[in-house]
């Protein structure tokens, strides 16, 4: 099992910037990948960005230029951040946190919510 705590969500002005992060805890050693996806009021879930245990970083096209993924870990816990900068309106949503584990096992997190209005 892998339990997954996201924070860092709020309300930010347009142009703002917010540091979402994600704590994995339980069995870390058999994630593979930990994943950041969002999802609007009314629309579908969509990738924003991914890292790979083996280094291997992929960031979403669309927001490529304004978002950064990072990551650390000790012993018994691995944590990912989603550095969001120069905040539109339309990156208003709740942002969840994945982490894949052998077997190709999905976790997710509850969620944290952004909201980016004046």
């Amino acid at each position: 099992q892998v339990q997954l705590v996201e924070s860092g969500g709020g309300l930010v002005q347009p142009g703002g910037s917010l540091r979402l992060s994600c704590v994995a805890s339980g069995r870390v050693f058999s994630i593979i990948a930990m994943s950041w996806y969002r999802q609007a009021h009314g629309k579908q879930r969509e990738f924003v960005a991914r890292f790979t245990r083996g280094g291997d970083t992929t960031i979403a096209d669309s927001i490529k230029d304004r978002f950064t993924i990072s990551r650390d870990s000790t012993e018994n816990t691995m944590s990912m951040y989603l550095q969001m900068n120069s905040l539109k309106p339309e990156d208003a949503a709740v942002y969840y946190c994945n982490a894949i584990v052998g077997g190709a096992t999905d976790y997710w997190g509850q969620g944290t919510e952004v909201t980016v209005s004046s």
